[in-house]
């Protein structure tokens, strides 16, 4: 008996190390990003490539030479990642829920894939290789990434059951609501005129972002482990045993 007691214990244990590990993630890109922004910028003032005295530089604006170009590179690859599978799992957590928020979903699936490939293409082209191609980045990472997040608002008060939306609705609306005022104020401010406090819009913006993100910590806390099946069109993929063939990540 005493055996037996044990054993569920470090069964408990374990399961709430892999519900922990998976809490991590998010975290993991929301300070990954945040140190890793602020890295390149301590990078860039320190090679004396950007001069802060006289205008403060957008977050671009600091990756344009060597070594922190590369540096950027490197960090936007590391984020498109990391931002895959936590758009990847959360769209799998709700949709273990039910199927009455499907399409919203879905369309946050997509929303987060399309923003993903915004980071990429903005750090593997900097403004100086190809202006066109990094604005375009830039728009689909912040303008599709905004809408991802206001469809992750409403899955959080709408994706039954939801154990979190007390505490995580009304931070993450305050966030999302931050995020808008300060992706207008970048637009606004800097025809206007007024660069320096256009390119801090952006900085606050993006931190945002990143915090966003970490917030999904606080529902992936919720997740045992993390499941990807390869399966036939027809039916699932059968082993010479009959079970299905499961990718465990």
């Amino acid at each position: 008996m005493g055996s037996l007691h044990s054993c569920r214990g470090r069964r408990q244990e374990q399961a709430s190390h892999r519900m922990w590990t998976w809490a991590l993630l998010p975290v993991l890109l929301a300070v990954g990003g945040i140190v890793g922004s602020w890295a390149v910028y301590a990078i860039s003032v320190s090679n004396n490539t950007v001069n802060v005295t006289a205008k403060f530089p957008f977050i671009s604006e600091c990756a344009i030479y060597q070594p922190e170009s590369a540096l950027f590179c490197l960090f936007c690859i590391v984020w498109t990642l990391l931002l895959i599978w936590v758009v990847v799992i959360r769209y799998q957590q709700i949709r273990e829920l039910g199927n009455l928020c499907r399409r919203a979903n879905l369309a946050a699936l997509v929303l987060g894939f399309i923003a993903a490939s915004g980071v990429s293409i903005l750090g593997s082209f900097s403004l100086k290789v190809s202006l066109g191609v990094h604005l375009f980045g830039a728009y689909l990472a912040f303008f599709v990434g905004l809408a991802y997040f206001w469809v992750q608002l409403w899955l959080t008060y709408k994706a039954e059951p939801s154990q979190d939306r007390r505490c995580v609705g009304p931070w993450r609306a305050s966030l999302c609501s931050l995020c808008t005022l300060f992706l207008i104020g970048m637009f606004v401010l800097k025809p206007a005129g007024f660069r320096s406090l256009a390119a801090i819009s952006e900085w606050a913006m993006v931190m945002v972002f990143f915090i966003l993100f970490g917030s999904f910590a606080v529902e992936f806390r919720h997740v045992h482990h993390f499941q990807v099946t390869v399966q036939k069109q027809d039916g699932a993929m059968a082993n010479s045993d009959g079970t299905n063939r499961n990718l465990m990540i």
